[in-house]
């Protein structure tokens, strides 16, 4: 706006400032051709009947029309002399000047002059006035840009803070109208996101609630009838009663981790855990399985990397990472893990088909799945690796590797290793 109005005081006010200049010294030359009409009508009145001039002339009236700062000059005929001069007002007229002559026959001829520094000083005073006027539309212009852009900006800040705060979990209705129509709208849908929001988060946290303690109530029974298990004579139903019985435990305890952290009340925190540690146990808890296929889960790892990250989530991305590869994958199954710079890299691949392009576009996406599955397990491991400043992302289609990266314990957590997004 403050462009547009600039735009057009220049685009109107430079040949204002031309008009004025002009319309200044036409009017001084009109003033001085109507003071010479005047000159002559005094001239002719004071003609004798033979049509000259007396030598003597009544210049009372005259001077009267003589401008201030100018001169008159007379030259006519009389009796005595054929060409008498008479002036009139200023005697030593500077140059150059502004000047208008009439000749008016036998009667001789009149001109009137004034300094021409006069004229330019009124040119200069016009054209200050339009420069003033320009001035003073520019500045309107602003000030009525600025409270627009005020009464436009101010309420798309306030918008887009509401939006943020949703953004980060603050659910509170703002409600606020701005009289504007389309921000209202803005606002108006915002409210309804935010309820909507509510309710379906409510609504989760109530469903959260009843399968946790559905599926706390049938893992309390399982344990149950594995203690029974480990009380039996045949020491081997007693190995596996406490395996069984220890896998139950285990599942128990991140079940618990997993609903307090979906309602951000968990308590475990990320710290410094052996990365050994953690893909020994999903080694151990699938190699049974791999082996009955006739497959092999090997793991390649270093007994110095420490990273920075909830075991639980660790665990539990890398199991479902493991697991894909068992239900969906082909050949043996690697782990491979490396530290890249302030970060630790956990690959896991095999040598299936691989992820055909158009599942490789949506592999993440909740509910999405090219095999026939929940479409859930991928979602939630990116989720929980993310929560921990992580990444996890699909870095080859074919053979299929997927890569867990998270910071490392004494390396930088500000920034992650490249990755393409786009897999190969």
């Amino acid at each position: 706006m403050v462009a547009m109005v600039m735009g057009i005081a220049l685009l109107l006010g430079v040949p204002l400032m031309f008009i004025a200049w002009w319309w200044v010294d036409d009017q001084a030359h009109n003033d001085l051709d109507d003071r010479l009409q005047r000159v002559s009508q005094e001239l002719i009145a004071q003609e004798r009947p033979d049509g000259s001039v007396p030598g003597n002339l009544q210049e009372g009236g005259l001077r009267l029309l003589v401008p201030d700062d100018g001169r008159l000059i007379l030259r006519y005929a009389t009796p005595e002399q054929a060409d008498h001069q008479v002036v009139m007002g200023r005697e030593d007229l500077p140059e150059p000047s502004v000047s208008e002559s009439l000749t008016m026959g036998r009667a001789g001829s009149a001109t009137v002059q004034i300094p021409r520094s006069q004229v330019r000083e009124k040119q200069w005073t016009a054209i200050g006035v339009v420069a003033a006027a320009v001035l003073a539309s520019i500045a309107v212009g602003m000030v009525v840009a600025a409270v627009n852009a005020s009464r436009l900006a101010d309420p798309l800040v306030d918008v887009a803070e509401r939006a943020a705060r949703i953004g980060r979990g603050d659910l509170r209705s703002g409600g606020r109208r701005y009289g504007v129509a389309e921000l209202d709208r803005v606002s108006s849908a915002l409210d309804a996101a935010t309820r909507e929001i509510a309710l379906r988060l409510e609504r989760e946290g109530q469903i959260v609630g009843e399968v946790s303690h559905q599926l706390r109530s049938r893992l309390t029974a399982i344990q149950l009838r594995l203690d029974e298990l480990s009380l039996h004579q045949d020491p081997a139903v007693v190995t596996e009663s406490e395996a069984a019985l220890s896998q139950v435990e285990r599942l128990s305890r991140e079940l618990d981790e997993l609903i307090a952290a979906s309602r951000g009340s968990g308590t475990s925190e990320a710290g410094p855990i052996v990365v050994q540690s953690e893909v020994n146990t999903v080694v151990g808890d699938f190699g049974p399985a791999f082996a009955r296929d006739g497959r092999e889960l090997r793991a390649e790892v270093s007994d110095r990397m420490v990273a920075r990250v909830t075991p639980a989530r660790l665990r539990e991305a890398l199991t479902v990472l493991v697991d894909n590869a068992l239900r969906h994958g082909g050949g043996d199954c690697t782990i491979e893990v490396h530290e890249i710079g302030g970060m630790i890299r956990l690959a896991v691949s095999d040598q299936g088909s691989g992820v055909s392009d158009e599942d490789a576009q949506r592999v993440f996406q909740r509910g999405y799945s090219g095999a026939g599955s929940t479409g859930v397990g991928l979602s939630l491991a990116r989720a929980m690796i993310e929560s921990d400043g992580g990444r996890l992302e699909l870095v080859s289609r074919r053979p299929p590797t997927f890569a867990i990266v998270v910071p490392a314990h004494d390396g930088s957590r500000s920034q992650a290793p490249s990755m393409s997004k786009e897999p190969r």
